[in-house]
């Protein structure tokens, strides 16, 4: 698989830097404003913090308490995995483990990041649906074949079973019972577990409406930076277009197709700019940039796990 994955990402890019002018490409990476980066990565960190911050609620919610600065921590080493591990799971075990040891329970923590993930996964789509909306032509031609109505429905349907499952918890457990005829003691445990936490976070819903309005501001701030780094980079496209493309290139990412998106994430980019009128260049700029910036950042986790004393 991680051949195959490679493959994907080097033919990928191969193919679309054959399509330009690297030199053109480098020349413009040059002169980038400082400035504007600085704004990006600001812009960024205010991303991570929300999300830490949206973590720390749901754990609360849980009667799970842990110092923020814990799971800042947490959090900084888990990007740092994302980035430079050939997963993008790779920081959830981290995250999992870090605060299974105070919840007593990894089935717990486990739920929590997969409620984590969802909430923002379901902001992603809102703020996608949002922005082909507004960037739709008045006689209904999308800069790309996804039409707003498509979105807005799977938004809907999301939270539909969102809301049954809070709503009945213990239906949750009761549509998973057969699953323990394959080990009754541990999936049943399992299976209460959830039914267990679901029902906390039923009586917590304050925190829940709370965490998604979280999810939907690190969407935002996720555009924001991609506008900032296309500022930098003196590449005309609106806040608008880059709500429609940032969150697309964002779940096409996470289809394990590619080494962490690399190739599938570029060449999201150069098919909505093409689509708008603006070249691969510029799509390829600022695909490649915004990584870089990201992982740039994602490198004071590896200070905080050296710190925690790992080899």
């Amino acid at each position: 698989m991680m051949a195959v994955k490679l493959a994907v990402s080097i033919a990928l890019l191969v193919l679309l830097f054959s399509r330009v002018d690297v030199a053109k490409l480098w020349a413009s990476a040059r002169q980038a404003s400082l400035a504007w980066m600085g704004i990006a990565l600001g812009f960024y960190a205010v991303s991570i913090l929300v999300m830490v911050w949206r973590w720390w609620l749901l754990l609360e919610a849980q009667n799970v308490s842990v110092p923020f600065p814990a799971l800042f921590g947490s959090m900084s080493v888990a990007l740092f995995f994302n980035n430079f591990l050939p997963s993008n799971i790779g920081g959830d075990v981290v995250r999992i483990s870090d605060t299974a040891k105070v919840a007593r329970s990894k089935t717990l923590a486990a739920i929590v990041i997969l409620a984590d993930r969802t909430m923002g996964m379901m902001g992603l789509v809102l703020v996608a649906a949002m922005g082909v909306s507004l960037v739709t032509s008045p006689v209904g031609h999308a800069p790309l074949p996804i039409w707003p109505s498509w979105l807005w429905a799977g938004f809907t349907s999301g939270m539909l079973v969102a809301g049954l499952i809070l709503w009945s918890p213990g239906g949750v457990g009761w549509l998973l019972r057969p699953l323990t005829v394959l080990h009754p003691e541990w999936v049943g445990g399992r299976i209460g577990s959830l039914t267990a936490t679901l029902q906390r976070f039923r009586s917590h819903m304050g925190a829940i409406v709370t965490c998604f309005a979280g999810a939907v501001v690190v969407q935002v701030m996720t555009v924001a930076f991609g506008w900032a780094v296309a500022h930098a980079l003196g590449i005309p496209i609106g806040p608008f277009d880059l709500a429609v493309v940032v969150p697309l290139a964002g779940v096409v990412q996470m289809i394990p197709l590619s080494v962490n998106g690399f190739g599938v994430r570029e060449a999201t980019y150069s098919l909505y700019f093409t689509r708008i009128g603006l070249p691969i260049e510029s799509a390829i700029l600022l695909s490649l940039t915004s990584t870089a910036l990201v992982m740039l950042y994602s490198l004071t986790g590896a200070a905080v796990y050296v710190g925690r004393g790992h080899h």
